[in-house]
């Protein structure tokens, strides 16, 4: 879930040292380093296309970018470089995150449970974390 910017709360901000909503924080920041103001533009537009699932926006915002001199630009070098797969993340709902999380809870239980005497309890012990 993206984060969503607060416009109409104010908050008391310690860095500033004054209330304003998170809107008005942001837009401080941007306007006092402009050159942050195209990074935090191209981070926003990875993020919604990302969370929206909208390939065609993600492949148009790495065709589309202009190179800043900073740390955005390797980044987006990444992002070509491995744009096969991010973009069949977007467009293909499977995931590998169940099995990746099963095989951390696995590991965890190798880790906190070494010393078996008998393997099939350790088997056990992993069947009943699939359940």
């Amino acid at each position: 879930m993206p984060f969503t910017v607060n416009d109409s709360k104010a908050v008391y901000l310690r860095g500033i040292n004054e209330y304003m909503t998170q809107q008005n924080a942001i837009d401080l920041a941007l306007d006092a380093f402009p050159k942050f103001r195209s990074v935090y533009q191209t981070y926003q537009g990875i993020l919604s296309a990302i969370h929206q699932k909208d390939a065609n926006a993600f492949q148009s915002l790495l065709t589309n970018y202009q190179p800043t001199s900073n740390q955005m630009d390797i980044t987006i070098n990444t992002f070509i470089k491995n744009g096969s797969a991010l973009l069949n993340s977007c467009r293909y709902p499977f995931s590998n995150g169940p099995i990746e999380g099963l095989n951390r809870k696995i590991k965890a239980l190798k880790r906190n449970c070494f010393g078996f005497r008998n393997i099939d309890n350790f088997f056990i012990r992993i069947s009943l974390i699939h359940e």
